[in-house]
C-alpha cells in the first residue's frame, strides 16, 4: 500500500527587485480590515495591503488539486467555450498580474460596459476585444519598430509588433528568469505584526518628513519674510508726521445761482470746482511750486530718511511726483462737499508748511476759476454796451448834421405852410359862398360880383403858391416834404439807439449781478496744526498685511504647483 504524500500548504515570496511602492506593499499581508488609523495612514496602509496579495504561482509550483470523485465527474459535461474560458482564465493566472494590474483591468471592463466575474476573467474578455488594460495611451509617445526588442528585454511591457501591422497593443506574457522565480515562505502572527508596525512607522516617518518640509518652506517663504518686513517697519523705517487740514469751497450767494439753485445743494453745486482743485494739488505742477518755494524735493532728498522712502538728491520730477503723490493724501466727500488732505513729512513743522503752501494755492486756483467765469459774463455785457452806445452817437450825429444842411427844421415850416393853407382854404370857402349869393341876385350889383371874383382868384394863387412851396424842391434839392421824412427818420434811429442803450446798461448791471453769485470763496474750517507724535509707519498693520500678502502668495503657489503636478503625472 502506498501512501500518498500530503500536499504542504506554502505562500510564494516575490524575490525581484521591486519599486518602492511595490516593497511597502509587500511588507503586510492581505488584511481586508481597515487599519485603524488617520485617513490618510488608513489609505496608505490598505493600499500597501493590497498590493501585497501574493502572486499566483508558475503551473510548476503550483499544487494539484484535490481529485474529485468519479461521481462527480461523471456528472454534466461542459461546453466547449466554457472549457476554453476556463483554460484561458488559468493560463492568466499563471502570468503573474499583480492586484493593482487586476483591479485596473476590473474598471477598464466596467467603462467598456463588460460584466466580468472575476478580475482574470476581465483581463480575457478585454484580450478577446482586443483591448490591453496594461497599456498607457499617451499620444507624445513616439514608436520605434527597431527597439521594441529591447524593451522586452528590458521588462517593458510592449506591444506585438507584426510585418504590415504595426504595433498591436495587447498584453504580453514575460518568462521570468531562474533567478526571479517566486519562494515560498510561511508568515507568523508575529512576523504579520512586525511588517504592519514597520509600515506604520514608514508611515508615520514619511508624514514628520512632509511636515518638517512644509514648515521650512513655510519659513523660507513666509516667515523669513514677515520677520524682515517688521524688522524694517519697527527699526529702520524713518517716522514721518502727517498734517490733517479740511476746507471747502462756497458760492457768494450759497448756491450756484441758477434758476434751478435752491432745489440743488451747495456741496453739489460746488462739487465740479472741488474736484478741479484736488486735481490741481496732486498735479506735477503744484509739486514743482512747492519744490521752489519751500523745498520739497531737498527735504525729502536729507541722509537721515531710510534708503526706501528717501529721494534721489538728483531725482527727476517724475521720480519726486511720485513720492509727491504718495506723501499728499487728498479725498472730496461729495455728501458734505469737503475737500480732506493729509501732508506726510519726515518733521512736523515742515508738514505744516507744506499744508498752509497748498491750502493757499488751492485758493488762488478757486479766485482763477471764478475770476474766468465773471470776466466772460462781464466781457459780453461791456461789449454789448460798447455798441449800443455807437449806434446811438451815430443815429444822433446824423441828425445833427440834417438839421445843419437844412438849416432850418422842415418839420417846423413845414407845419406853418400847413397852418396857412387851412387859414386861406377857409377864406377861399367863404368867398366863393359870397360869390354864389351875389350871383343867386337877379340883378346882382356888378361892381361887388368882380370885387368877389377878384378876391377868390387871388386866394386860389396864394393856396397855389403856398402848395407848391411843399412839393418844390429847393437849393438843397430836396423838397419840404422830402426834408422832414429824412428828419423824423433820424429822429427814429436816434431813439431806437436811445432804447437799446438802455437795455445794454440793464444788462451789464444783470451781467454785474451774476458774476458777483459766480464768486467763489475758500473757506477752511479746519486749519493745519502741526503733530506731536509721527503716524507712519503704521507699524504693527504694516506686519500684519505683508504677512497675509506673503501668505496668499505661498498658497497661490503651492495650489498651482500642485494641479499641475497631479496633471503632469496623470
Amino acid at each position: 500500500m502506498t501512501m500518498k504524500p500530503k500536499a504542504r500548504k506554502f505562500r510564494i515570496r516575490r524575490t525581484t527587485p521591486l519599486s518602492e511602492d511595490a516593497r511597502d506593499a509587500t511588507r503586510a499581508p492581505a488584511d481586508p480590515r481597515p487599519a485603524p488609523a488617520r485617513p490618510s495612514a488608513a489609505q496608505e496602509t490598505t493600499q500597501a495591503a493590497d498590493q501585497a496579495r501574493p502572486a499566483p504561482q508558475s503551473a510548476q509550483d503550483l499544487p494539484k488539486p484535490p481529485e474529485q470523485p468519479a461521481a462527480a465527474r461523471a456528472g454534466a459535461v461542459d461546453s466547449a467555450r466554457e472549457v476554453k474560458a476556463e483554460t484561458d482564465i488559468d493560463a492568466i493566472r499563471r502570468e503573474g498580474l499583480t492586484g493593482r494590474q487586476l483591479r485596473m483591468a476590473r474598471r477598464m471592463a466596467q467603462k467598456h460596459g463588460l460584466a466580468p466575474i472575476s478580475d482574470f476573467d476581465a483581463v480575457r474578455q478585454l484580450r478577446l476585444k482586443g483591448i490591453d488594460p496594461f497599456q498607457s495611451s499617451n499620444m507624445l509617445e513616439l514608436v520605434v519598430p527597431g527597439k521594441d526588442g529591447e524593451r522586452a528585454s528590458s521588462g517593458e511591457q510592449t506591444g506585438t509588433v507584426l510585418p504590415g501591422m504595426g504595433k498591436i497593443q495587447l498584453p504580453q506574457t514575460i518568462k521570468p528568469a531562474a533567478s526571479q522565480l517566486p519562494q515560498t515562505e510561511v508568515y507568523s502572527a508575529d512576523r504579520r505584526a512586525l511588517e504592519i508596525t514597520g509600515i506604520q512607522r514608514d508611515i508615520a516617518s514619511r508624514r514628520r518628513k512632509r511636515l518638517l518640509l512644509l514648515l521650512a518652506r513655510l519659513s523660507a517663504f513666509v516667515f523669513l519674510p514677515t520677520i524682515l518686513a517688521g524688522w524694517y517697519y519697527y527699526a529702520i523705517a524713518t517716522p514721518m508726521y502727517s498734517t490733517k487740514s479740511e476746507f471747502l469751497i462756497q458760492s457768494a450767494d450759497g448756491g450756484s445761482g441758477g434758476p434751478l439753485s435752491g432745489l440743488i445743494p451747495s456741496q453739489l453745486a460746488n462739487s465740479q470746482e472741488s474736484i478741479a482743485v484736488q486735481s490741481y494739488l496732486t498735479s506735477k505742477d503744484a509739486m514743482i511750486r512747492l519744490d521752489e518755494a519751500l523745498g520739497y524735493k531737498r527735504h525729502f532728498a536729507q541722509p537721515q530718511i531710510d534708503a526706501i522712502q528717501r529721494l534721489d538728491p538728483k531725482a527727476t520730477n517724475e521720480a519726486a511726483h511720485k513720492v509727491y503723490k504718495k506723501n499728499i493724501k487728498i479725498g472730496y466727500d461729495p455728501t458734505e462737499g469737503v475737500v480732506k488732505m493729509e501732508v506726510i513729512a519726515a518733521d512736523p513743522v515742515v508738514a505744516t508748511d507744506f499744508s498752509k503752501a497748498l491750502i493757499s494755492y488751492a485758493e488762488e486756483r478757486v479766485d482763477e476759476l471764478s475770476q474766468n467765469i465773471r470776466n466772460d459774463a462781464m466781457e459780453d455785457a461791456r461789449r454789448n454796451l460798447e455798441r449800443a452806445k455807437t449806434e446811438r452817437r451815430s443815429a444822433q450825429e446824423n441828425l445833427i448834421r440834417l438839421q445843419e444842411v437844412y438849416s432850418a427844421d422842415p418839420t417846423e415850416q413845414l407845419a406853418a405852410l400847413r397852418t396857412q393853407i387851412t387859414t386861406y382854404d377857409q377864406q377861399l370857402l367863404e368867398k366863393k359862398l359870397a360869390l354864389q349869393a351875389l350871383l343867386d341876385n337877379p340883378r346882382p350889383n356888378q361892381a361887388k360880383v368882380d370885387g368877389a371874383r377878384g378876391d377868390v382868384r387871388r386866394l386860389q394863387d396864394v393856396l397855389t403858391g403856398l402848395n407848391a412851396r411843399m412839393i418844390e424842391a429847393d437849393s438843397s434839392g430836396l423838397s419840404l416834404v422830402q426834408q422832414s421824412t429824412e428828419i423824423e427818420l433820424a429822429r427814429a434811429d436816434l431813439a431806437t439807439a436811445d432804447a437799446f442803450l438802455q437795455s445794454a446798461l440793464q444788462g451789464e448791471k444783470q451781467a454785474a449781478l451774476e458774476a458777483g453769485r459766480q464768486v467763489r470763496y475758500l473757506t477752511v474750517p479746519v486749519r493745519p496744526i502741526a503733530s506731536d507724535a509721527p503716524s507712519y509707519p503704521r507699524k504693527f498693520e504694516n506686519t500684519v498685511l505683508a504677512f497675509l500678502i506673503f501668505s496668499g502668495v505661498y498658497l497661490m503657489v503651492s495650489l498651482t504647483s500642485s494641479i499641475l503636478r497631479e496633471q503632469v503625472s496623470n
